[in-house]
């Protein structure tokens, strides 16, 4: 680890990282991605109210201090922090029984849950937890997107269409929308058909009209001068105001957090994972880094922050964050003008978002949905790497069949396994010599000699107890046919980064069972990390002057020991 490297890991508060830097030609984009966003943000939070129990105001919290301290304190430039279905879900099961829904208790109990969460999110920056994110491949990315966007799209058909909907998971909430059809509300079926007609059709002439924009605030008009809240459902009123910033008014007790620190890790793991998973997604997309511990920070500050404002648990939102991107914001400005619209939302214009008919908000979100749903880079991934393909896959099936958050845990368990199988059995090879300072790589079937007597084999990962069975059966393999016969073995070890102790007992073995047949075992181009990390007395075993610095200092020993003498 280099110095730079052991700064990074200190803990230490990054500031505006998110937005910093940023060409002054896509500022006008980021406030109209801000504008989007909020016009988009503030009914959908509002509705997760109703998953979470908590009272409509508290929807817009969610998105006015969390949302302003991720952006200022995070470190991706796209992640998006609000309000969330799943941890909203999770709360609603964790209070149940402790208080009455929607009751000023309730409301301190959901703080509480989302200021144990960040304590748990600040323990796992101090640990180094942010590593999570290494382990999901850009394959199990694009899995688990389109995913989210097949699951998001679907749930909002009864809300195009008007109808009451209802059930748990994908294909319940189809089976519903299905036996409800007779019920169909043609008012609602024309709003949103008008709503993704504009969208579609603003994209068609150009990606920087703001067509979302257009249609929310023209639907909201219509619906006031039709007087439309006569046929279709519409959001109702909103209280105004600023959220009271202090503790929780609660009973604190050892036996309260006990009750309620179940439901606090659950929803830990939840954001961990799947703001990870957000990030890494459009980092990868853009091309750009972040840290995953400079984010656990930013989130953890997002949900103190909505804790101590009264409101629920806040994390990375996989639609919140396309709905940015797809208006055109690339930093974490779009969202510091988000939090500035909300605020003047809740002071001055609660009023006209009672009558936005709740078809939009549907149109609007299925929409997100939809280019959620990468087709092209399932394509692609089928084309090159079929077994990889498989992987994205299934992580899409476990997304929209069994829930997000478990299709999230799975893509970080395919990519380990994924990782494990590829060094489980690495691509090793023999060298051989083609030019002053050249040599080839050969497959270990081809049984190549670099000299005639002596095999330079190369492993080509890091040794451990899940390959240390190949490394035996390909050495003894390899001495057992060789022709001529072999009396040096090179375990050329340059690609070896760490050797494990039942490798190292392998090593053992080897070199005794070589030594048996009259063959020496010899090492070379070890990397110094591993001469340190990996203290097995191995040296001792081998001798100290069969350890080599390269492969050409290997044939000059070879050679003067005159390719036969294979005792010390």
């Amino acid at each position: 680890m280099t110095p730079d490297d052991k700064e990074d890991r200190r803990f230490r508060l990054s500031f505006m990282e998110g937005v910093l830097p940023i060409a002054r030609g896509q500022v006008p984009a980021e406030i109209i991605a801000g504008l989007t966003l909020a016009a988009l943000a503030i009914p959908e939070v509002m509705g997760y109210t109703k998953i979470s129990g908590t009272p409509v105001v508290t929807g817009l919290y969610t998105i006015l201090i969390p949302m302003a301290l991720f952006a200022l304190f995070g470190s991706s430039r796209h992640l998006v922090v609000g309000a969330d279905s799943a941890t909203a879900a999770i709360l609603a099961a964790g209070l149940v029984g402790l208080a009455a829904t929607g009751s000023e208790e309730y409301v301190a109990l959901a703080a509480i849950l989302a200021l144990m969460a960040a304590g748990f999110l600040l323990l796992a920056r101090v640990i180094g937890l942010g590593f999570m994110a290494d382990f999901l491949s850009r394959t199990v990315l694009i899995g688990f997107l389109t995913g989210v966007g097949i699951q998001v799209a679907l749930g909002e058909v009864s809300g195009m269409l008007g109808l009451a909907g209802g059930g748990h998971g994908t294909v319940q909430k189809i089976w519903n929308d299905l036996q409800q059809l007779q019920e169909l509300n043609l008012y609602s079926a024309g709003i949103a058909a008008a709503v993704l007609v504009v969208i579609a059709g603003s994209k068609r002439i150009s990606k920087k009209i703001p067509g979302a924009l257009i249609a929310v605030i023209g639907m909201i008009v219509l619906s006031w001068a039709l007087e439309l809240e006569q046929h279709v459902h519409v959001l109702g009123s909103v209280p105004g105001g600023l959220p009271r910033i202090g503790i929780p008014d609660v009973n604190w007790s050892w036996q309260l957090i006990g009750t309620l620190t179940p439901t606090a890790f659950a929803m830990f793991v939840v954001i961990l994972a799947q703001s990870a998973a957000t990030s890494r997604a459009y980092a990868a997309r853009y091309n750009e880094r972040f840290s995953e511990d400079t984010d656990l920070t930013g989130l953890a500050l997002a949900n103190i922050g909505a804790g101590l404002s009264g409101t629920f648990v806040v994390n990375g939102s996989p639609t919140k964050t396309q709905m940015v991107d797809s208006a055109g914001g690339r930093t974490q400005l779009s969202l510091l003008i988000t939090t500035v619209i909300v605020l003047l939302v809740l002071l001055f214009l609660t009023a006209p978002l009672a009558y936005m008919p709740e078809a939009v908000l549907s149109a609007v979100v299925f929409l997100i949905g939809i280019d959620l749903i990468d087709m092209a880079g399932m394509r692609k991934i089928y084309a090159e790497r079929r077994s990889e393909f498989w992987v994205a896959l299934i992580t899409t099936l476990m997304v929209v069949f069994v829930g997000v958050e478990q299709g999230i845990i799975l893509a970080i368990v395919l990519s380990l396994v994924d990782h494990t199988r590829r060094g489980y059995r690495p691509t090793n090879v023999l060298l051989r010599r083609i030019g002053a300072g050249a040599w080839r790589a050969n497959p270990v079937a081809s049984g190549v000699q670099a000299e005639p007597g002596l095999i330079v084999y190369r492993f080509t990962h890091s040794m451990y107890y899940a390959n240390s069975q190949q490394l035996s059966e390909e050495v003894t393999r390899l001495v057992a046919t060789a022709d001529p016969p072999a009396r040096w073995l090179c375990l050329d070890a340059s690609a070896v980064d760490d050797v494990d102790f039942t490798a190292a007992e392998t090593l053992r073995s080897l070199y005794a069972a070589l030594a048996e047949r009259g063959v020496r075992l010899v090492v070379a181009e070890v990397q110094d990390d591993v001469r340190l990390a990996s203290r097995y007395r191995l040296r001792e075993l081998i001798g100290e002057r069969f350890f080599f610095d390269s492969i050409d200092d290997v044939i000059k020993a070879y050679r003067v020991e005159g390719g036969g003498n294979n005792r010390e």
